[in-house]
């Protein structure tokens, strides 16, 4: 499915500001965050995506001017994924032109997944990444050899073009010079260490430091760390993705937290404090009124994970009923007792529980 105007995304002009540009961005990213969107998630963060996406280009002035150029370009291009303009145009191939400015293409963007815990998340953290990306030959300084000089085939365009008739008239196919492949240069001495391509692969550490209150789909761009580009090109970028491990214990829903908290049936019956552990060590203090039906879900305010703009969220415990399996024969005796009261008759089913449930996180 071919790709949305980024500015019919965005809903801006095409020669709205970068102030305009971040505004409509702001309130696209308010209105289809998916956990605003419980109900409908599968949208919510397609929508969100393609926003972002738009965003990142439009916002930026080196791609904003590329993308007003060429529109989409193919993924994997170092530009911004998807079909458009230069299969269009040069019949599927990609011109690297420099147009004899000396400049080559630029390099791929990256993407790695990163893993992180609650814990992490909590709190934010630095971790070191290790990437394998084409780097700049160091034997070459990235020039790719000696002698360079204006492509004589293309004569510094990149590109060839070729005139056919038909009998619909006049056909031109253009497509990426093969003699420079689309560099509009060539050099009579191509470097040994990298064959002439000015880069070489290689593996670097990366530190990326990954800010408290971040979720599964958020990604942090790492500008210049991607492929270098060919001959001198400008680099491309490296993409962190967030990804979020399961916890043992707790659950996520946006940036609040929940899980489930054994309770005696004496203290749920007669009333009385439970304790509830916290993300990262700690506990707190849960009131628990008697009478406390199994499933009921005590809010305690301020004790979830942090907001990426700010804030905190809550940390919901759902109070379960815990039954022994072991009893001894006073426990057994007690029990029986308690089970031939005329009060301890169950009540018919009831959807109340569920109800109440759902109300507590909102849906």
């Amino acid at each position: 499915m071919a790709k949305r105007d980024y500015y019919e995304v965005l809903g801006v002009a095409r020669g709205a500001t970068v102030e305009e540009i971040k505004k409509a961005y702001r309130k696209l990213a308010l209105q289809w965050h998916p956990d605003r969107n419980p109900d409908n998630k599968t949208e919510a963060e397609a929508k969100f995506k393609e926003a972002t996406e738009a965003y990142e280009v439009l916002h930026d002035p080196q791609q904003r001017a590329r993308y007003d150029q060429f529109g989409h370009v193919p993924s994997g291009s170092g530009g911004f994924g998807g079909e458009g303009a230069f299969e269009d145009l040069f019949g599927g191939g990609r011109s690297r032109s420099r147009g004899g400015s000396g400049v080559g293409s630029r390099g791929d963007d990256l993407q790695v997944r990163l893993p992180l815990t609650l814990e992490e998340i909590a709190t934010g953290v630095e971790k070191k990444i290790r990437v394998t990306h084409m780097k700049k030959c160091e034997t070459c300084n990235g020039r790719g050899g000696q002698g360079e000089s204006v492509c004589p085939q293309c004569q510094g365009r990149g590109q060839v073009r070729r005139v056919q008739q038909t009998v619909f008239g006049q056909f031109v196919n253009v497509s990426a010079c093969p003699r420079c492949e689309g560099e509009g240069h060539i050099v009579a001495q191509p470097c040994k260490s990298c064959g002439g391509d000015g880069r070489k692969s290689a593996s670097d550490t990366v530190s990326v430091k990954v800010p408290a209150g971040v979720a599964a789909g958020n990604y942090i761009p790492l500008r210049g760390l991607g492929d270098a580009g060919v001959r001198g090109g400008t680099a491309g970028d490296l993409v962190v993705l967030i990804e979020e491990k399961t916890h043992d214990l707790y659950e996520r829903h946006g940036d609040d937290l929940a899980l489930d908290l054994p309770v005696s049936f004496s203290v749920m019956a007669l009333g009385g404090k439970a304790e509830a552990p916290l993300l990262g060590g700690g506990r707190t203090v849960v009131d628990v009124p008697a009478g406390t039906p199994s499933g009921h879900v005590a809010r305690v305010k301020g004790k979830g994970l942090p907001g990426l703009r700010g804030g905190r969220g809550d940390l919901h415990v759902r109070l379960r009923v815990w039954v022994p399996t072991r009893l001894s024969g006073d426990d057994k005796k007690l029990l029986e007792e308690l089970r031939k009261s005329d009060g301890q008759q169950a009540p018919p089913p009831s959807r109340s529980l569920f109800d109440r449930v759902r109300d507590a996180f909102g849906g």
